[in-house]
């Protein structure tokens, strides 16, 4: 029998992260409950989550500071949870690295379906096993390889850490060259009907990649003002 797969609770209030806890543990999950930030990422390092649920309200060390704390060392896959509900909270929240952001008040369900949703779009391969196993979900190009079947990127022949979401919206750029995407569609094909999210959280992760893939002679990430973004090749080998 395969090993449960483990979640970090990380929330002050007790008895809403019982609450999370008996939620998960009745879907077969391993959860470990901490109260604040500095317990966060120390219990990162020895838990070794699959999933984080991370509040944003936290004493001390707050929910935005551990995600980017854990960013710096791991694509972890981070659930945000919390009580703000403007764009601006959400989209910070993405921009330093969370792959979802959910609202409190939750419905149980729901929280049980995103975080399965989460785990199913992360499935990190071990790097030696990169180059193995290459599937129709995997593109490549000069210098970049992206493998859709164990979520994984190899630039300039070193794994990139890529939180699912960014991974996902690299890869569907690529697979579909100097085809020009709004976000409207970017936003239906990459996180589905399901999810309630702003464009501007396209604009976010395209910044995100951006940062850790770099424009190629033969191919880049293009702007194309006021419709969209598509993966551009500028020329051929």
């Amino acid at each position: 029998m395969p090993d449960k797969q483990r979640i970090l609770i990380v929330d002050d209030d007790e008895s809403i992260a019982e609450l999370i806890s008996l939620y998960l543990t009745k879907e077969c999950f391993n959860t470990k409950t901490v109260k604040n930030g500095e317990e966060a990422i120390l219990e990162f390092s020895s838990y070794k989550p699959d999933l984080i649920l991370l509040d944003l309200m936290l004493p001390g060390m707050d929910g935005y500071d551990v995600c980017r704390e854990i960013r710096k060392k791991s694509a972890t896959p981070i659930i945000m949870l919390s009580a703000k509900s403007e764009v601006f909270d959400r989209v910070l929240g993405l921009e330093l690295g969370a792959d979802d952001y959910i609202t409190k008040p939750f419905d149980s369900k729901e929280l049980v379906a995103r975080v399965k949703a989460v785990l199913r779009r992360f499935t990190p391969a071990p790097k030696e096993q990169v180059y193995q196993n290459s599937s129709d979900k995997c593109v490549e190009y000069p210098d970049i390889i992206i493998n859709l079947s164990n979520y994984s990127v190899i630039y300039y022949g070193k794994s990139i850490d890529m939180p699912p979401k960014e991974l996902e919206l690299l890869y569907f750029l690529a697979v579909h060259p100097n085809q020009v995407f709004n976000r409207e569609q970017l936003l239906d094909h990459i996180w589905g009907y399901e999810y309630v999210v702003d464009t501007r959280t396209v604009d976010v992760h395209i910044k995100r990649l951006r940062e850790k893939i770099k424009d190629h002679e033969y191919w880049g990430i293009t702007t194309v003002w006021g419709i969209g973004y598509k993966f551009e090749i500028k020329k051929t080998i």
